[in-house]
This record gives C-alpha cells, sequence and structure tokens, in this order.
C-alpha cells in the first residue's frame, strides 16, 4: 500500500500513536508522517506509507498552519497549559497592545526552541533533559512567519486565538512565550489545532473513527491519496516506454528528446516522471538532461 492518508490527529495521541493505529489497520509496516504535532494538539497530519515515506525529506511545501489558544498571566514549564506553573503575573492588555505587539514577529525572525521539544542537544531530546530537571542552553534558530492575526481577544480574561501560518521547525508555544514577553508579561497556549500541512487541509481529513470504519469494510486503499499528489507543484513528464524503462533502471533522459524539449528549463527544475499512469519518480534538470532525482518504485 503507498500513498498518503491525511488523518486528524485527536488530542491525547501522540503523532507515533497515530501511526500504530494506522500501520495495524493497513498492515503497512513501512510508514511515517510529516511533522510531529504535541499530544494535545489536533489537526492535520499527513500519514505516508510505503514508497511515499520516501518523500519525507523531498516535500515542496512545509508550510504549515494553525489556529491558536492563549491565555496571559501564567507561565509554565512546557508554555503551554498542561505544565506545571512557574509564574503568575497580573495583565490587562487590550486588543490594541496585541495587535501592535505581532508586528515583529511577522516575517523572518529567530527562535530559541522550548526545553519540551524534539530538538536534539548532543544527541539527546530537549524533553528527556527537561523530564530530568536538566535545562540546557539552546541555540535560536530562523523561521518564518507568513502570517500571524488576532482572530480574537477577551480582555477580561486574557484569553484569545491567533491564526498562524509558518516554516517547519516553528514552536508556536515559543511564539506565545516570546509575544507575552515582549509585552512584559507571561502566558501559555492552551490550544492548538493544525489547519494545513503540505498542502493539505482539514476537509481532506479521516479520523481515526472513520477510518476504523473503512479497515472493517476493506475500503482504505479508497482514501489513499497518491504518492504524486504530495508532488503536484512540479510539471510532469509522460515518457515513451522506452524512456520510462531507462529511467527507472536510474537512466537520464535526454531533454530534447521529450515534449519539454522547447520549454527552457534551467538546472536544478524538479520534475514529476511518468511510465504511462505510473508515477516513476523525480528528476532533476542538469545540462539539458532529466537525472534522477528520487525513484518512487511500488512495492
Amino acid at each position: 500500500m503507498n500513498g498518503v492518508l491525511v488523518i486528524d490527529k485527536p488530542m491525547g495521541f501522540t503523532s507515533f500513536d497515530v501511526i500504530a493505529v494506522v500501520r495495524k489497520l493497513t498492515g503497512q509496516r513501512k510508514t511515517g508522517h510529516t511533522g510531529t504535532l504535541d499530544p494535545n494538539a489536533t489537526g492535520v497530519l499527513p500519514v505516508l506509507l510505503g514508497n511515499a515515506t520516501k518523500a519525507q525529506d523531498l516535500l515542496p511545501d512545509h508550510t504549515k498552519a494553525y489556529t491558536a489558544g492563549f491565555r496571559f498571566g501564567l507561565k509554565t514549564d512546557t508554555l503551554d497549559v498542561w505544565g506545571k506553573t512557574l509564574a503568575t503575573a497580573p495583565s490587562a492588555f487590550s486588543r490594541e497592545q496585541i495587535d501592535a505587539a505581532l508586528a515583529p514577529f511577522r516575517g523572518d525572525i529567530l527562535q530559541t526552541p522550548p526545553m519540551y521539544s524534539a530538538v536534539k542537544k548532543d544527541g539527546k531530546r530537549l524533553y528527556d533533559l527537561a523530564r530530568q530537571g536538566v535545562e540546557v542552553e539552546r541555540a535560536a534558530r530562523p523561521v518564518r512567519i507568513d502570517q500571524l492575526k488576532l482572530l480574537s481577544f477577551d480582555s477580561e480574561a486574557q484569553t484569545g486565538t491567533l491564526k498562524i501560518i509558518c516554516s517547519r521547525g516553528t514552536y508556536v508555544r515559543s511564539l506565545i512565550d516570546d509575544l507575552a514577553s515582549s509585552l512584559g508579561s507571561c502566558a501559555v497556549m492552551t490550544s492548538l489545532r493544525r489547519t494545513a500541512a503540505c498542502g493539505f487541509t482539514p476537509e481532506d481529513c479521516l479520523t481515526l473513527e472513520q477510518l476504523r470504519g473503512m479497515a472493517e469494510n476493506g475500503t482504505i486503499a479508497a482514501s489513499l491519496r497518491p504518492t504524486d499528489s504530495l508532488f503536484a507543484v512540479y510539471p510532469s513528464l509522460t515518457l515513451s516506454p522506452a524512456q520510462a524503462k531507462r529511467f527507472a533502471n536510474g537512466g537520464a533522459i535526454d531533454i530534447a528528446r521529450t515534449p519539454l524539449r522547447d520549454s527552457g528549463m534551467p538546472d536544478g527544475t524538479i520534475v514529476r516522471m511518468y511510465g504511462g499512469a505510473e508515477f516513476l519518480g523525480l528528476s532533476a534538470v542538469r545540462e539539458c538532461q532529466l537525472r534522477i532525482y528520487k525513484l518512487f518504485p511500488t512495492f
């Protein structure tokens, strides 16, 4: 079974819990996902099966979107409402103050990952160190915030929601903590829902309950999105039978012998390659040839 199942991850499940359920229901041992969600987060989690796992490091779209709840006046060790309380502080911010404070966090910024995260330090996961009561220095990393919008704010309760569109590696908990720090206060994330990943949205998702029902009916395969859907932004090329055989065996294809001969594609352009209706893999243009970038054999 090769392709993508887009799951709406429920609260209380780790991303690996979801993988375990998918493995059991599909019988496919070779599985992966495109970006970890915290156990208390919900939303879009694309699960890769079979040859789609080869796409994990090649995805053209790493942008993710979230809706996040927050509350001022509280600081925890995990930077969310489920952690151990470290401090409280009075707050009386207005919506206008928060709107103004968001501006510096848009665009390319540096962000320090939280201690409760899967980032490694000297070969150890930060969350393992944090659970031992150890805090280590973490280097700030570049991330990109394409959109940061205040959707709602209750000035009396000092709670609200944010819409965030960001790059891979962005920690929303840290963003909320940094926002509060810039205002001279503290805050925690109270909810997190991923609303987009790899171009998929909640409308594309299956719940685990739906997946279980499909497993009983033997209809999971009908909901499996093809591996090449992950690369839909790239141009495509259908090869002749002889060319398809050559490409599948690792050979380069002369662009002049294909319909792309007059395309003027620059070196480095990625192309989806097909033999008839079968997705063979990705090529990269180099010196007027389509050379192997990644093969996706079916198995």
